[in-house]
């Protein structure tokens, strides 16, 4: 029997209900959160490496990068302080495309990012590939700006937003899954938003 008026009080999932990931709220602004202080890197000094272990594998200048195949991606972003942004516009390298152009494949399981602030994070080689994720060099169709990592950062946006790391100047194929900067300071190995592994303890 249905009593005209009562009703339990949940209401339908709606789509953003969807795409929220747990324990996430949906931000209308772009919050900057740095580890420490912004550097100012110009176009002109900035560089790209890959490396394998300590060897490099192959060095980009801005120009030299900015003609590899530039690709546009639009994604939802999560950041680990509980903010989700819907429907970012990317465009910027593939991680698929810089190891075509050094000419390798994934010699390792494991990467490490760097950038050019000392900043470091451990991504698996499979969360960079298959297009998941770019070297990213404009946002909304500008370049990006220095508080949001510019010149360029990494785009890895199924993963925790502090996987995505600012003023990128390198990646690093490692031997092991090797921990980066929050990594040691108790965050999670990994970081699936989708699985709220925020921190070590986390399953």
């Amino acid at each position: 029997m249905v009593t005209r008026g009562f009703s339990s009080g949940r209401k339908p999932p709606t789509e953003t209900d969807a795409r929220l990931p747990p324990g996430q709220y949906l931000e209308q602004g772009f919050p900057v959160l740095s580890a420490g202080p912004t550097p100012r890197v110009r176009t002109e000094d900035w560089s790209f490496t890959l490396k394998h272990g300590p060897r490099p594998i192959k060095k980009w200048n801005w120009a030299e990068f900015n003609q590899l195949p530039l690709t546009k991606m639009t994604r939802d972003i999560h950041c680990v302080t509980a903010w989700t942004k819907f429907d970012t516009a990317w465009q910027g390298v593939l991680v698929d495309d810089i190891l075509a152009d050094a000419g390798i494949e994934a010699p390792t399981g494991f990467l490490l990012a760097h950038g050019y602030d000392g900043y470091t994070t451990n991504v698996p080689a499979k969360d960079l590939t298959t297009g998941r994720a770019m070297v990213a060099l404009l946002y909304e169709g500008k370049p990006i700006t220095a508080d949001h990592g510019g010149p360029a950062r990494l785009l890895v946006p199924h993963l925790y937003f502090w996987k995505s790391a600012k003023w990128l100047n390198g990646l690093q194929f490692t031997e092991r899954d090797e921990p980066g900067f929050w990594e040691l300071r108790g965050y999670h190995i990994y970081g699936d938003p989708w699985r709220e592994q925020r921190y070590s303890g986390d399953p």
